[in-house]
């Protein structure tokens, strides 16, 4: 595999992300480490399998899911992905697309795979809001909080 530059892997993985499914876990290999660390506000996992594991349950039950990049920063080692997520899931906003605005920290190895990979985003934005009892109650949380500092500044 010729080399590639920095910005290049970034496109690659956010290209990657973009055509995943269901149908395809099986190509995790070709992006990540047999040792990849994965971290998101949910999971911890350490190796492959536990990654592809975790992307087959994930992956059951979603309709759909898109990332649109906002910035990227990157260099031979490591990058940063801004993203906005849009999927559509049967068990979370009754099946109705949802966007979240989230970020991928990655680091590669001297092959080229993904060794670490973290994801930053809101779970309350991504699940919570959109379950209806918790959602309403996230949401009067956040209001209270919102005008306590409001408060507070003045």
């Amino acid at each position: 595999m010729s080399e590639i530059n920095a910005t290049e892997r970034l496109e690659r993985f956010l290209n990657f992300y973009n055509n995943l499914s269901q149908s395809n876990l099986d190509s995790l290999v070709e992006l990540y480490a047999n040792n990849v660390e994965f971290i998101d506000p949910v999971h911890h996992m350490l190796g492959l399998e536990q990654l592809q594991q975790y992307f087959s349950h994930a992956y059951a039950r979603l309709s759909s899911c898109h990332f649109v990049a906002t910035s990227k920063i990157a260099n031979q080692d490591q990058g940063c992905l801004s993203w906005v997520m849009t999927f559509t899931h049967e068990a979370i906003g009754n099946g109705k697309p949802i966007s979240v605005h989230g970020c991928s920290v990655v680091h590669w190895n001297s092959e080229g795979k993904i060794a670490y990979h973290r994801d930053y985003y809101d779970l309350n934005e991504m699940v919570l809001e959109h379950i209806p009892l918790l959602g309403f109650i996230t949401k009067k949380v956040k209001q209270k909080m919102a005008n306590n500092s409001t408060t507070q500044t003045t």
